[in-house]
């Protein structure tokens, strides 16, 4: 859903000196994920030669590495663990090997599973980076994971929530460093879409210019059996029940749902959810299914809420660098993401706590107190989001994990 990508300006980092690395990357995804971009981008900045294996097929990961240069190969395992696992295994082995990887760097738990069974006995280096903790509230997982962690010359947390975790898992600090993906804040900046972007988008949406709005940036992800079955977890079932109550009191108020469903099984489940609440047919709410740039929808607001009921920092973190206040859940790495002063923590799956926060939200909008809070947002993430920032630190450690001796 975000608009990230290379940005120009001095890079921090390893003095030069470092070795040449071979660095593949891989993650099971070729449509999301344009996160890793700056990370890539600061390896090959360094000099190292850096290999992406996603799954095969157009998707706009794809698509951004390429226009970058860097190599793009398909992977040979699907990421499923069905009968033909073994195989793909086999062959994503035998790619890993081809590429003669010092290191092998991956996202997201599936990821995780390939490359630490795909590389047992080989001699490369294993860097595991930890996107979002949601998988980490399973109970079964974090059994698996109690083992498995081991695999990984290093477990790269993408906010402290998850190297917390970890820690309990018995993984010790200096292998759990903290390392946030971070967000392009040049691009994101409530500079860099114009000044009549907060009206146009408005306009262009039927929504009441002078209506105190409310946005929700977040693909529709179906609920899962093992993490908080039968509920999405991003927790739109939350908002839109908190939304009945906070509209009542509020009737100038309107809801922006920006983010279709995820694979087939989430537009099914958003579908659900729009005809159970009567989305269509309620004019306090707009859902728009996708959007070619989400910083509109931002400049647009006036608060953001993320009432996931695990995630890491997340949309609160696109929003703080657009200069806009966030509701959080008091889940994994979202709170983050905000300060005391530049937004809200409410406790999660809470309506009622939901609808008091829009209320604080809501008090603060119509007393002109809220672009203060906006402003402290922005300057929370220049601080601790900044993506060429956090870059350097990933890459950091890559060199640091490759010149370990075994």
């Amino acid at each position: 859903m975000s608009a990230d990508g290379a940005s120009g300006g001095p890079r921090v980092g390893h003095p030069h000196g470092v070795r040449r690395l071979r660095i593949a990357v891989l993650v099971k995804t070729n449509a999301g994920g344009t996160w890793l971009l700056p990370q890539v981008d600061e390896l090959r900045h360094r000099g190292h030669e850096v290999t992406v294996v996603l799954p095969a097929g157009a998707g706009r990961l794809t698509d951004e590495l390429e226009r970058r240069g860097v190599e793009v190969l398909p992977s040979p395992y699907d990421f499923t663990m069905g009968w033909s696992a073994p195989v793909g295994l086999l062959r994503l082995r035998s790619l890993l090997r081809r590429l003669r990887s010092d290191v092998v760097q991956y996202h997201l738990i599936a990821s995780a599973y390939a490359v630490r069974l795909a590389t047992l006995g080989l001699p490369v280096r294993r860097v595991h980076m930890v996107a979002g903790p949601a998988y980490l509230e399973s109970g079964l997982v974090r059994s698996v994971e109690r083992v498995l962690w081991r695999l990984d010359d290093v477990v790269v947390c993408g906010c402290r929530y998850a190297s917390a975790r970890y820690g309990e898992l018995g993984c010790p600090p200096q292998r759990r460093p903290v390392a946030v993906y971070g967000v392009d804040t040049d691009a994101f900046s409530p500079d860099a879409t114009g000044p009549d972007q907060r009206a146009k988008l408005r306009a262009e949406l039927g929504i009441d210019q002078s209506a105190f709005l409310a946005v929700l940036v977040s693909y529709v992800y179906p609920p899962k059996r093992l993490v908080h079955s039968g509920r999405g977890v991003k927790g739109h079932d939350v908002l839109l029940t908190a939304w009945r109550t906070f509209r009542r009191r509020h009737p100038d108020a309107h809801l922006l749902l920006v983010g279709g469903g995820w694979t087939a099984a989430g537009e099914s489940y958003r579908r659900q959810l729009a005809e159970r609440f009567g989305v269509t047919d309620d004019p306090g709410v707009t859902w728009v299914e996708s959007v070619p740039d989400v910083r509109p929808c931002y400049a647009a607001a006036d608060v953001s809420v993320s009432p996931s009921l695990c995630d890491g920092p997340g949309a609160a973190v696109e929003a703080g660098s657009m200069g806009v206040p966030s509701i959080v859940s008091a889940v994994g790495g979202l709170p983050e993401a905000v300060t005391e002063r530049s937004g809200w923590v409410v406790a999660p799956a809470d309506p009622a706590a939901l609808v008091g926060a829009l209320d604080a939200a809501y008090r603060a909008w119509a007393g002109g107190t809220l672009p203060l809070r906006g402003r402290l947002a922005r300057r929370h993430v220049l601080a601790s989001f900044d993506d060429l920032r956090a870059a350097a630190e990933v890459a950091d450690i890559v060199e640091d994990v490759a010149a370990r001796r075994r």
